[in-house]
């Protein structure tokens, strides 16, 4: 006789909007990497806080390192670009003045 088993799985994901502060705050909280961030929340907070999850932490941390730091990178290259094209901007401007 054929036998049916049914089961079920959750799943859940979220999206997270950060600011430039947060990310250099998260880039800031990985920069020391996974072990010592628990080695230190163990001694400081104590383990059983984060007993079961550290699974899950050092998932968190690769996305930063994956997609967080990247983000940074583009938001300081956007800075010295836009920082470059005013300097540009105001040199034409002193020669245009110059020139005169």
């Amino acid at each position: 006789m054929p036998r049916i088993t049914i089961s079920f799985e959750l799943s859940a994901t979220s999206a997270l909007v950060l600011t430039e502060s947060e990310m250099r705050a998260l880039d800031a909280l990985t920069g020391y990497g996974d072990d010592a961030f628990l080695e230190a929340f163990k001694e400081k907070l104590g383990a059983a806080y984060i007993r079961g999850h550290e699974g899950g932490l050092r998932s968190f941390f690769e996305a930063v390192r994956r997609d967080v730091l990247p983000a940074l990178r583009l938001v300081d290259q956007a800075r010295r670009d836009l920082q470059e094209a005013d300097r540009l901007r105001l040199e034409a401007r002193h020669q245009k003045g110059a020139a005169a």
